[in-house]
Order: C-alpha cells, then sequence, then structure tokens
C-alpha cells in the first residue's frame, strides 16, 4: 500500500488496545493476553495482533458479529426509550431500529467501547486498563480519522464563527461530551463581541473602575450563563440526549450496603444510603480550609516577600531576588496542588459515589475549590488587602529580609518604612490583571502546544530505554517493524505513534475557559480591555485545541453527556461572586481610580457594604428577570421536543384505537318524516313511562320543524312597519 494510502486508511479498525509487558514476566504476559483474546470473542469481536513498540502489542479490533452487534445497539437505543432519552418507540424488529435511524460514528465507537470494557454480567468482556487482570492493557482507543482531521482544521482556520452543523459535525465524530466543550467556548467567544467593543469603548472614555462597566458587565455575565443554560436543553433536543444523565453506568469501586426492588421497574437496585453519603460530604468543610489555609498561606507568604524585595529592599541582587517569589510559586503550588488533589482524590473515593458520573462531578467541583485559590487570590490579595492596608501592613514585613539579608550591604538596605511612611504602587493592581488576562494566557497557549510534545518525546526516549533493558534480559528488541507486511507498514508505524500519546480530558479544556471567565467576571474592571483579550485568546484556542485533539492527543473514546456538568455552577458561582467584587472595586476606587492609596482612612465601612449590598441584588433581581424572559423565548429544540411528544402520543392512540381515531366524523343523514315513523315513535313513548322531560324534546321531530316554528314565531313577534318607522 502507498505511503499516502496507508495514512487515510484504517483497515476497517475500530478500536487498539495497546498490552504492554516490560514489567511482567513471561508466563503472566502470555496468561493475562490469552485472558484478554478470550474475553473479546465471547462479545463477538474480532481480533488482529500486531508489534507495538517497546514490549507492547497493538491489538487491533472490529465487529466481529453483526447480529451481536446489531443487538446491542437495539439494547442502548431500548434503553434510552426507557428512560426517556428517546421519544419514538424503538420498532419491534432489531434491523429496522438500526436502519430506521443513521448509526454516527460516536454511536458505533461508545457501543465497541461498552462492549469492551463494561462487566461481564452486562454482557460485556470487562477490560478495564490498568486494573487488577488487566494491568497489562496500557490504553483503549479507536484511530484518527486523518482524512477527516485535515480537512477539518483547514475549514475551521478559514472561520469566525462555528455554526451548529459544525458541532453536529464534532459529535457525531467524537461524542457529545467533547461536543458540549467546543459549543460552550464557541457561545462565549461570541458573547465576548459586545463586551470586547464596549470594554474598548470604555477603556477610551471612562476609563478604569467604571460603575458603568461594572454594571454593564455584571448585566452580561447573567445573561451569558442564563443563554447558555438555554442553549444546553437545545442541544440536548437536537442530539437525541436529554435525560441521558439518568443513565449512567455504575462503578467498579461502589459499595453498596442493601439491595431493593425498584417498585417501578421491578429491578434491584443496590443502595448506599444518602444521609450516610451527606456525612461523609461534611468533610468537604474541613477539607476547603485545610486547602484555603495551605494555598493562601502559601500564596500570602509569597506575595509579601515580592512586595519586601520589590518594594522595601534596595541593595544589591534586587533585580534578580524579584524573581524568588515566583520561583517559589512555580516549585511549591503545584506540589501542594497535587497534595491537596490527591487528598480530594481520597475524599471523593471515600464518600462512595455509584456512577462515574457522580463521582466526576463531585471531584470537579473539589478542584475547582483549589483552582478558585490559586488563580484569584492573588490578585484579591493586591486589591482587598495591599491597597487599602499597604502602609499598616508593609511595616510588618521585616520578618521577610531573611530572603535577602545574604545580599545586604548594611540594615539600612533592609529596613521596613514605619506604619504610614509607606507609599503603594497604584499601578500593581492593573499590571497584575493584565498578567493574568494576556500575559498568564499566551504562556498557557504554549504550555499546551509545546509541552505534550516535549513530553511525548522524552516518553518515547524512556520507553525506547526501558525495552533495551528487557532485550538485554532475553526479551523483544528495539526493532520489532521487520516483521511489518510491507503494505502495512506505514499504518502500523502510525498507530504505534498514537499508542504513546495522551488521553484527552475535556474537563482540564473547560476548567481553563471557567477559570478565564471568572477573571472577567471578577476583576475585568480593572482593565476593561479584558475582554479584548478574551475575545483574541478564544478565536485561537478553539482552533488550536482541534489541533491537539488531532496531532497531540489520542482520539477520544466518545461519552454521552447532556451539559457541561458541575462547570455550569462554578459559571453561575463567579457570575454572582463578579457582581460582589465589581462593585467593591468600582466604590474603591471611585476617587477617579487612584483608590485608598494604602491607607483605609478615605473608606467608609457602610458605604462600601451597602454598595456591596445593592449590586447583589441587583444581580439576583436581573437574574430573575433574565430568566423569565428567556423562559419567553421558543426555540428550534423546544420546538423539536413538543413535536416529538405529540407524534410519540398520536402513534399511541392509531396504535390503540385504530387509525381514523383523529378523523372528522361524517355528518349525520337526516331521517325523513313517515307515517310509519309516527307511528312507531307513538307506540315506543306508550311502552315507556314519559315525564315533563320527554314531552319538551318530543314536540319538535327534526330540524325543520324546529326552522318552521322559529319562522313563526319571528312573523308573530316582529314589529309591524307602521311601528318600526316611528
Amino acid at each position: 500500500m502507498a505511503p499516502n494510502s496507508a495514512l487515510h486508511s484504517n483497515f476497517n479498525v475500530d478500536y487498539v488496545i495497546s498490552y504492554r509487558f516490560a514489567d511482567t514476566n513471561n508466563v503472566e504476559a502470555r496468561n493475562g493476553f490469552t485472558a484478554l483474546m478470550q474475553s473479546l470473542a465471547r462479545v463477538g469481536l474480532a481480533t488482529e495482533v500486531r508489534n507495538g513498540d517497546n514490549c507492547s502489542l497493538l491489538v487491533f479490533i472490529k465487529v466481529g458479529s453483526d447480529k451481536r452487534f446489531a443487538h446491542e445497539v437495539y439494547r442502548s437505543r431500548v434503553k434510552d426509550w426507557l428512560h426517556g432519552v428517546r421519544a419514538a418507540e424503538p420498532a419491534k424488529e432489531t434491523q429496522d431500529t438500526i436502519t430506521g435511524q443513521d448509526l454516527t460514528e460516536a454511536e458505533r465507537f461508545r457501543i465497541i467501547h461498552h462492549l469492551i470494557t463494561s462487566p461481564t454480567e452486562e454482557g460485556g468482556a470487562g477490560v478495564t486498563p490498568k486494573e487488577g487482570q488487566w494491568k497489562n492493557v496500557e490504553s483503549i482507543f479507536p484511530l484518527h480519522d486523518h482524512t477527516f482531521n485535515k480537512e477539518w482544521i483547514k475549514r475551521w482556520s478559514t472561520m469566525t464563527f462555528l455554526k451548529v452543523e459544525d458541532l453536529d459535525e464534532i459529535r457525531n465524530r467524537f461524542g457529545e461530551k467533547v461536543a458540549y466543550y467546543f459549543a460552550f467556548t464557541q457561545n462565549y467567544f461570541a458573547f465576548l463581541v459586545f463586551p470586547a467593543a464596549f470594554g474598548f469603548a470604555s477603556w477610551v472614555i471612562l476609563g478604569s473602575f467604571s460603575p458603568i462597566y461594572a454594571l454593564v458587565n455584571g448585566l452580561w455575565c447573567v445573561i451569558l450563563v442564563e443563554y447558555w443554560k438555554r442553549q444546553e436543553l437545545d442541544l440536548s433536543v437536537r442530539w437525541g440526549v436529554k435525560g441521558v444523565a439518568g443513565i449512567q453506568k455504575k462503578r467498579r469501586d461502589f459499595k453498596h450496603e442493601k439491595e431493593i426492588r425498584d417498585p417501578v421497574t421491578g429491578e434491584t437496585l443496590q443502595i448506599f444510603p444518602a444521609t450516610k453519603r451527606l456525612s461523609r460530604q461534611l468533610l468537604q468543610v474541613p477539607f476547603a480550609f485545610l486547602a484555603v489555609l495551605a494555598l493562601g498561606t502559601l500564596i500570602a507568604t509569597c506575595f509579601g516577600i515580592e512586595i519586601f524585595l520589590s518594594e522595601v529592599y534596595n541593595g544589591p541582587g534586587k533585580s534578580l531576588l524579584v524573581f524568588l517569589p515566583t520561583g517559589l510559586l512555580t516549585v511549591l503550588v503545584p506540589t501542594f496542588t497535587t497534595m491537596l488533589t490527591t487528598v480530594a482524590t481520597r475524599l471523593n473515593e471515600y464518600e462512595n459515589w455509584e456512577t462515574a458520573e457522580n463521582y466526576e462531578s463531585a471531584l470537579t467541583q473539589k478542584i475547582f475549590v483549589l483552582n478558585f485559590i490559586t488563580s484569584y487570590l492573588p490578585i484579591i490579595l493586591t486589591a482587598f488587602v495591599y491597597v487599602p492596608f499597604g502602609s499598616i501592613v508593609v511595616p510588618y514585613l521585616d520578618i521577610f529580609n531573611l530572603t535577602a539579608r545574604p545580599f545586604a550591604q548594611n540594615e539600612k538596605q533592609l529596613e521596613t518604612p514605619k506604619s504610614g511612611g509607606f507609599v503603594i504602587d497604584p499601578s500593581r493592581l492593573k499590571k497584575q490583571v493584565i498578567y493574568f488576562t494576556v500575559t498568564a494566557q499566551i504562556v498557557n497557549f504554549g504550555l499546551e502546544t509545546i509541552l505534550p510534545l516535549v513530553k511525548r518525546r522524552g516518553f518515547s526516549k524512556y520507553l525506547e530505554m526501558k525495552s533495551e533493558s528487557a532485550a538485554k534480559k532475553g526479551g523483544a528488541g528495539a526493532g520489532v517493524t521487520i516483521d511489518d507486511v510491507p503494505e502495512e507498514a506505514e499504518f502500523l508505524k502510525r498507530v504505534r505513534k498514537e499508542a504513546e500519546l495522551d488521553f484527552y480530558d475535556v474537563a482540564t479544556d473547560l476548567r481553563e475557559m471557567v477559570v478565564q471567565f471568572g477573571y472577567l467576571s471578577l476583576f475585568s474592571v480593572v482593565w476593561p480591555l479584558t475582554p479584548v483579550s478574551f475575545i483574541i485568546n478564544n478565536w485561537v484556542e478553539l482552533r488550536s485545541d482541534a489541533v491537539k485533539i488531532c496531532l497531540e492527543m489520542q482520539r477520544p473514546t466518545p461519552h454521552r453527556a447532556d451539559s457541561i456538568g458541575p462547570w455550569l455552577d462554578s459559571l453561575e458561582f463567579l457570575a454572582w461572586l463578579g457582581s460582589i467584587t465589581s462593585a467593591a472595586l468600582a466604590y474603591l476606587f471611585s476617587n477617579n481610580g487612584l483608590g485608598p492609596d494604602g491607607t483605609p482612612a478615605t473608606i467608609k465601612g457602610w458605604a462600601l457594604l451597602l454598595t456591596i449590598f445593592f449590586s447583589e441584588h441587583l444581580y439576583l433581581l436581573v437574574r430573575w428577570g433574565v430568566r423569565i424572559a428567556i423562559s419567553k423565548i421558543d426555540s428550534p429544540g423546544m420546538e423539536k421536543e413538543r413535536g416529538e411528544r405529540f407524534m410519540v402520543r398520536k402513534r399511541y392512540l392509531q396504535d390503540t384505537l385504530g387509525q381514523d381515531v383523529l378523523d372528522v366524523p361524517p355528518g349525520l343523514m337526516e331521517e325523513k318524516i313517515t307515517r310509519a315513523s309516527l307511528e312507531e315513535d307513538a307506540r315506543q313513548s306508550s311502552l315507556r313511562t314519559t315525564g315533563p322531560t320527554e314531552h319538551f324534546w318530543s314536540r319538535q321531530k327534526t330540524w325543520e320543524e324546529s326552522a318552521k316554528v322559529g319562522a313563526n314565531l319571528i312573523e308573530k313577534m316582529a314589529p309591524k312597519e307602521g311601528k318600526k318607522q316611528q
């Protein structure tokens, strides 16, 4: 096969399993691999095995039994229908269900992945990478479609805004979870057009700390969050996943305490008491306190050192010493964060969540606490400690003179000014906001594109050295490609590279967008050009993330979702908190943007609290109004949902009561009155007891008689022409 053909052909491979045995003895590796082959064959999957790099095998998987796969598709869609995800009732025949609705690539990959990883009692092979008997299974991944990837990147590079059809394409290829990320980022990017234009105008006309900008920005944040909620709903209906969160895969590590029978479905349910889980969740309070104490103390300490070295110390080596706090934060913050993340993970496991979705959601909320502290605390310290209390606090920073003492020539260079003698740097807050909203975004972009490449090459070198070490002990050597069939060589070379790529975690990209939104909501009043920076960054971010998925990561396994999960709660929280911080900053710097100048003497506590109180309540009032307004607006998703519900009920009536149940009945034929009919009515009347009611309804037999009687009455009762003229 020509190299170009190999690049674009996947030989009908659905999934690849990387089986690595460098650290396993031969007997155990062979037994484990045999068990893997048996498990895959049992669920109707065909396999082919080829050499991998660095003591590994590549297991290529495709559907071996079309009948078994069709049955799995049917089961999945019937389950969706039972749980209300699909409105249309599945056909009675399995094949009709499949042919009646197109099978997207994402649905195919999702069902095959379910066959590979779901427990044996649920009809799957039960293969879980790096766990238990499958510890040698390093990864399970679908192969990239390079033809689509190339066209995708090329098309997006020339587009400004994405259309809903572009999001449909992502959903069909990578699943709803990834599609929701791109949908949110696109929605966020489109919404940034207004604040970017208004922010630029405010920067030119109003300047920083403008109450008008703070008010407009707060209103924009509310509309963005509430509009996105509607967009989530519309997309869930469009993609047929509304309510899919109710169909969740149970975690293997879930430990139930009792079993009950579901009164609705009759299924046996494994239950862990909610009250017991709630009592365990209360441990989140001390965890949050620990996180604030650990990270807050570290950041505050480095903040104090930085203030001392940059604004107090005036001796040799100052130009280099000012980078000491940055170095400490660079080294210690990731270390502390990793430790606290481990604690959060252990706490999450202790809470014993039943499903993987609930587990991930709870962990995301805990990690957000850490992200909030590390992302926003430095600016909060500058805005609400350094600016209003700098002249009071700085004299006590002499405890940090140990950091510069080895370089100082005399004690005078280490002396802190007396209380009231220190003058703060009024531009410090703005510089800090610019760093986090511009410089940090650029640095993060570089780390996303360059660091994975360096890591992958370093890891590849490490595995190569490991393989050479194993070869010296009698294992397979590094030159495993010598056995490749020529027509497969280019294809296998590409697959081996994909096997070494990192796993794509969409939560990381979502967290990045939410944290960025926080800077805009909380601190953009300091520098109104913040949304201008973000709209440029996000245009690039949408394209770079597409490139990252195509080139730097393994193709993500499609997973379903009907929202962005707990990140929506984080957005709401940041929008609410922004109404407080923006109002506080606008008040503190209401004196032409100069601020309190390091002394709280000019700050009136009652005025600050009143400003915050009114701002927060205005936010709550506006949010209520926006919710009502958006709820009144119809949307394609809502129309589609109503249409599907109507068709379900119509089909039910037609199936149970007949096709003509909704047809308009024909008009009744008028029965003519004859002598025979009158005699029959008289005979029937004599056979039954008649009362006033029967007498009332028997005086006029037909509509002609009623019309004739009415006409006679009109003739008698109508006024004479002479009286009418008078």
